[in-house]
């Protein structure tokens, strides 16, 4: 079962398929049937992983946010703010599980997530829901079309730093947005309209264009964006009564959450496709693994995100089925198969590539 793609066998007459491309074209059905086949006991969501992991996340991030604002001690607020952050990233995450997820699996975890994380954080479930999926899309992956995507290994070195550090103003763009142009786009049509396509999505593609949301979606967007107002006036009246130093904390503590998202989001993808279609292996071998033995990832890609090339290839999985199913697959497919070759070190590596290729040469396969 084990395939590797050697460039120098492949420039050889006598073989074929002769380049990467038709390599990863012929592959495509292999590869998808082995991990349908090993992985058709895995698929179902457990409430027993969703709700207590979410709802202690959630609450050792609100707890730690707490004892960072009342604490007098900075560096025991700093810890406290730390904690806190990583803690709500988490929490936060499982926004991901609901956008994949069946309707029906969870009965009232997204209604429950929404009130808990999603409306306090300023990030509702809508703001990912009819958007994601579109970055599963086997024909949008990778091109304009994909609102998750920028080939950022083919962009200029600058791009880098820049990238990660807009993450710091995501907290008072959300409280802008919730608090100012959701009421103001109720009065002014073309405000709303700009508002909807081009800031009510967690993208990170400029010229991606959300569509009007329909069905029951719609009707999510109306009471989500009401509590995400209502919410945002509480926060910014709250400073009448208690001062601006709680929410000028909890901004931080959001800020260096989407930090770590945006860290995340920078090493999700080898970011090397040039706006062209690809194949599920194409999508796959651009997208990362960081799977075990190491214990880090598990901090800055959590519920599931360290294994996010396993999830292009099967999306619906739940998250805590992933590292059962990367380790069928890695031991069914073996070391240097085309599966393998989504597997990855770290982020320092991740990292390290992605700015060899902005700096003059795309990093080798």
């Amino acid at each position: 079962m084990e395939k590797t793609f050697d460039p120098a066998a492949a420039s050889s007459p006598a073989r074929a398929p002769a380049t990467r491309a038709e390599f990863i074209n012929s592959d495509d059905k292999d590869m998808l049937r082995v991990a349908r086949d090993l992985t058709k006991d895995l698929g179902q969501a457990s409430g027993a992983w969703y709700w207590p992991d979410m709802l202690l996340s959630a609450g050792i991030g609100y707890a730690a946010l707490a004892g960072a604002i009342l604490v007098q001690s900075v560096p025991l607020a700093v810890a406290l703010g730390i904690v806190s952050a990583l803690a709500l990233y988490r929490a936060l995450m499982f926004i991901h599980e609901i956008t994949h997820i069946h309707r029906d699996a969870l009965p009232g975890f997204r209604t429950a997530w929404n009130l808990l994380v999603g409306i306090p954080m300023l990030v509702p479930s809508f703001m990912y829901e009819g958007v994601h999926t579109l970055h599963h899309k086997r024909t949008q992956y990778g091109t304009v079309e994909d609102p998750e995507y920028l080939p950022l290994a083919l962009m200029k070195p600058w791009s880098l730093p820049l990238f990660v550090l807009i993450a710091l103003l995501a907290p008072i763009g959300l409280l802008l947005r919730f608090a100012v142009l959701v009421p103001l786009g109720v009065i002014i049509p073309p405000l709303r309209k700009m508002v909807w396509e081009q800031a009510s999505a967690l993208m990170i593609n400029p010229e991606f264009r959300r569509k009007p949301p329909e069905g029951q979606l719609a009707k999510r967007v109306f009471w989500q964006e009401l509590g995400g107002f209502v919410w945002a006036w509480v926060l910014l009246g709250s400073t009448q009564f208690i001062g601006w130093r709680p929410l000028l904390i909890a901004l931080a503590i959001v800020s260096l959450t989407a930090v770590l998202n945006q860290l995340r989001t920078l090493v999700a993808h080898l970011w090397e496709n040039d706006g062209e279609p690809m194949t599920v292996t194409a999508q796959f071998l651009d997208s990362v693994n960081v799977p075990p033995p190491g214990l880090v990832a598990e901090i800055w890609a959590p519920v599931g995100l360290r294994y996010h090339a396993l999830h292009h290839l099967m999306p619906s999985m739940p998250y805590h089925a992933l590292p059962e199913a990367h380790r069928r697959l890695n031991a069914e497919l073996g070391v240097n198969s085309t599966y393998d070759g989504a597997n990855h070190k770290g982020m320092v590596e991740l990292v390290a590539r992605i700015a060899r290729s902005t700096m003059g040469g795309r990093a080798s396969a």
